[in-house]
């Protein structure tokens, strides 16, 4: 299919009013006066606006369904702080009209994961939001491992297993130095008991897998950082309420940040400051963002009003519309896939009367791998 005329945001380059070609689910051609074939399919989209398909980089998308409360509740497993061998996976239902509303917003990709009681919760995945198997609609499993600071494990555990944040680090420290114990084990050929949560934290130990940090408040942000460096782990940043308090430590530290939700009530002490003036402070001291809804916490068919809001506090427009885009596929290493419009990429995109970040804008038109899907 040849698309014609519209003002094409790539996020590979600055907007221009142009056109695209589409061949078995990837971008074949992009650019300007593009000639189309004998019997191609030419659609004229003059005076609309096309946008790679949004990107999530955190959210519970599809383990939370709606108003069904426990029973359709996948989230945490709160039996056991230490629970790495749980997988996001296993707990999606994509049947649930939470991944359409997502798909009619816009959002063609999420990671999805368990949430933040545990210290270690399990993996997140990432998939597509059209489909009915999530099988099928996932493209990268696991994608990272999920940790967590602060007031949700105190919580959960508090008078059982944990009452401090000095028990979370300790915890994540020695499933960490039993994974390597175990790992080295395993390659010098020892007989060792299969563990089913060690295995699991292989990829972390051997850098192939991040720990995705829940870390809202300044000290928990720095003991997430303390970890990584003291054992040459991977980590993203997830949530940074308090990030504008030390933003020369996380530049320093070259983790990126995954920030938000902020569309939200002061629901904890943790969220005391939570602005959408943090995105701007973020691409101002040039650490690489993305921003979030944590669905279900926001309904994740506003990701772009998350973002929209985030410019009107200050965030430059492009750098917010780069901040549910191109951003969130590179910090999930999912760029060689989606989050621009580029030749050879995904032919995931969104059609629209006007800016995606618009309140008053319009989707008319959602494509997933080169098909039409809403």
């Amino acid at each position: 299919m040849l698309f014609k005329n519209a003002t094409i945001y790539t996020m590979e380059q600055e907007p221009f009013v142009g056109d695209f070609r589409i061949d078995k689910g990837v971008f074949t051609e992009v650019g300007k006066n593009l000639t189309a074939n004998e019997g191609e399919d030419v659609q004229d989209l003059n005076g609309l606006y096309v946008f790679p398909g949004l990107v999530e980089s955190h959210c519970h998308l599809g383990m939370e369904e709606t108003a069904i409360r426990f029973e359709g509740d996948d989230v945490n497993e709160i039996t056991d702080p230490i629970t790495p061998n749980m997988r996001g996976i296993d707990g999606c239902n994509p049947m649930d009209e939470t991944i359409e509303s997502a798909l009619k917003g816009g959002v063609t990709t999420v990671a999805a994961g368990p949430g933040s009681a545990n210290v270690l919760g399990g993996t997140f995945f990432a998939y597509k939001t059209k489909g009915n198997c999530i099988d099928e609609m996932t493209i990268e499993n696991p994608i990272a491992m999920k940790a967590a600071f602060g007031e949700n494990p105190k919580r959960c555990y508090q008078g059982k297993k944990i009452d401090t944040r000095m028990q979370i680090s300790a915890l994540l420290r020695e499933t960490l130095e039993k994974t390597k114990e175990y790992l080295a084990k395993k390659e010098a050929g020892k007989d060792v008991a299969y563990d089913q949560k060690l295995e699991a934290m292989i990829p972390v130990v051997k850098r192939e897998l991040p720990l995705k940090c829940h870390a809202h408040r300044a000290d928990d942000i720095l003991t997430a950082i303390r970890i990584a460096k003291e054992e040459n782990i991977k980590i993203t940043l997830d949530h940074v309420t308090d990030a504008r308090c030390i933003l020369p430590q996380i530049k320093e530290s070259g983790f990126p940040c995954i920030c938000g939700p902020a569309l939200t009530h002061k629901s904890k002490f943790e969220l005391a400051n939570m602005s959408f003036e943090t995105p701007n402070e973020l691409y101002k001291a040039g650490i690489l963002f993305s921003i979030i809804t944590d669905s279900p916490v926001i309904p994740q068919q506003y990701l772009s009003l998350s973002a929209a809001l985030a410019a009107k506090a200050g965030l430059p427009e492009y750098e917010a519309i780069k901040a549910i885009t191109i951003n969130p596929a590179k910090i999930l290493g999912l760029d060689n896939r989606v989050g621009s419009i580029k030749v050879g990429k995904d032919a995931d995109f969104v059609v629209c009367t006007k800016n995606i970040l618009d309140t008053q804008n319009e989707i008319t038109a959602v494509y997933v791998d080169g098909k039409k899907a809403a």
